[in-house]
């Protein structure tokens, strides 16, 4: 309840708990002043006796209220009964005077409150009869006029406050339905941000659990590329300087030592290449579009084929986990790209497309049966695999096209989640 409401409120408050008082008031002052009304001091010391019980009467309620402040405004028994009396005294009151109708006309203002369900209309019907009476000249109606007049009366007030009372009943129900409504709606909003506080603490648990994934990604990856490469290499030269120390002559120890020294080079050249891809340092200070044209130039500046690379769509800020996922899995398919596919041209493509961020990676080289690989990775490397395995922790997909001699076509899908900021 607003302010507006609570003085609102108060307001009414006050004219239930005051209003009677002065009705009253008004009353007893018109029908003194009216003495001729009166028949005589017997009469009048019983009107007297009549409005120090209607004082009282209001008195007793008026501290019921007060004391039961929560049921006060209820329809209950108590008020049920305080009501009846009431209304036992003003109809007494009007049969000797007709001002006392001001009186008994408290019996509009507070029905609502005291008399529960149907019997409501009961107490206002009764209330209209002692109105209408006073207003026809007084109870009993003495003439066949003033019989008609008060039928009339009576109709015209019981007409009058039943549209009232049912415009009040409408009112009422239209002021419980938008307090349920307002309340549902507070339980809604509730509900609603607490659910966007689940998900963004399961976003960010997500994003946590993918960067551990990725972590431990980065280790079977650098395994095989220790495998794959220095390992390899390291056993080449072993094989070279074994060769040498049984050389007949020196033209050929020569020789093999060369050949030790080009794979101790190139050795050194994979494992710089591996340190250098453990974590996303073209990132540092690039966002993933720039990021990504660096790593193809230099790649192809190093392997000497032809490589492109473009962008489609609005560029966005990428959340890091999205943008270190797709640079790992570009890295991945140009390694690939130069140790299997002996290609002449590579063209790599990064679409910003809505809600989804997709990298293409295409090449003319030999191309391979994709339902083969399986037979293939068993040497360790990161392979297919493990690329599909990175897309999928943040909720993409990778799919992989090619046949022997016609090339391969990779695409990575992931949603397009933005960098906090």
């Amino acid at each position: 309840m607003n302010e507006a409401d609570r003085r609102i409120e108060r307001r009414w408050e006050q004219v239930h708990t005051w209003g009677p008082y002065g009705l009253l008031g008004i009353s007893v002052v018109l029908a003194a002043v009216s003495t001729g009304q009166l028949d005589g001091p017997a009469e009048w010391e019983m009107d007297a006796g009549l409005v120090a019980a209607a004082l009282a009467l209001q008195l007793w309620w008026n501290g019921t209220r007060t004391r039961r402040p929560a049921r006060g405004r209820t329809p209950s028994r108590a008020g049920t009964g305080y009501y009846v009396v009431r209304w036992a005294i003003a109809f007494t009151l009007t049969w000797s005077s007709g001002f006392f109708a001001f009186f008994a006309a408290t019996g509009y203002m507070d029905a609502d409150e005291l008399i529960p369900g149907r019997w409501r209309r009961l107490g206002l019907f009764a209330s209209a009869i002692t109105v209408a009476g006073a207003q026809g000249g007084g109870l009993p109606p003495k003439t066949v006029t003033q019989w008609m007049a008060f039928g009339g009366l009576l109709v015209a007030n019981s007409g009058l406050q039943t549209v009232v009372a049912h415009l009040t009943e409408q009112e009422e129900r239209r002021s419980r339905e938008r307090v349920e409504t307002i309340s549902e709606l507070e339980r809604t909003n509730a509900a609603l941000q607490q659910a966007l506080d689940e998900n963004a603490a399961l976003h960010t648990q997500l994003l946590v659990q993918a960067r551990e994934a990725g972590v431990a990604d980065e280790r079977r990856r650098l395994a095989a590329e220790i495998h794959d490469t220095i390992a390899q290499g390291l056993t080449g030269i072993i094989a070279q300087l074994q060769v040498v120390a049984n050389a007949p002559d020196l033209a050929v120890s020569r020789v093999h030592l060369e050949r030790a020294s080009a794979l101790a080079r190139h050795s050194l050249g994979e494992a710089r290449r591996s340190v250098h891809n453990l974590a996303p340092v073209a990132l540092a200070d690039d966002g993933l579009p720039e990021a990504l044209k660096k790593t193809v130039a230099e790649w192809g500046e190093r392997t000497g084929i032809r490589a492109e690379f473009t962008v489609t769509g609005t560029g966005e800020q990428l959340h890091d986990e999205v943008s270190a996922t797709l640079l790992r899995i570009a890295q991945e398919a140009l390694s690939n790209a130069a140790r299997h596919a002996a290609a002449a041209r590579v063209g790599v493509t990064l679409s910003f497309m809505g809600d989804e961020v997709t990298l293409d990676v295409r090449d003319d080289g030999r191309g391979f049966d994709p339902l083969a690989v399986p037979a293939r990775t068993g040497t360790g490397g990161f392979g297919l695999d493990g690329m599909r395995a990175r897309a999928e922790r943040i909720a993409g997909s990778l799919a992989v096209e090619s046949e022997p001699g016609h090339g391969t076509a990779l695409s990575a899908r992931v949603p397009l989640v933005r960098h906090d900021r």
